[in-house]
């Protein structure tokens, strides 16, 4: 099974194109299951910055 940091909201913010749920860009979301795992995991190690960043 491979890991997503996907929590079923999916809504890309318009300013950033960050998904308002998980943080990912619609790029990443798209690419998701033909990543690596390393590839995958480098992102999921952005998504907390992100996300934050939304909220503010």
């Amino acid at each position: 099974m491979i890991e997503s940091p996907c929590n079923k909201v999916c809504l890309l913010d318009p300013r950033s194109g960050w998904c308002l749920g998980c943080g990912r860009s619609g790029a990443e979301i798209a690419a998701w299951t033909r990543l690596s795992p390393e590839a995958r995991r480098a992102i999921m190690a952005l998504l907390p910055a992100r996300l934050e960043g939304l909220a503010a």
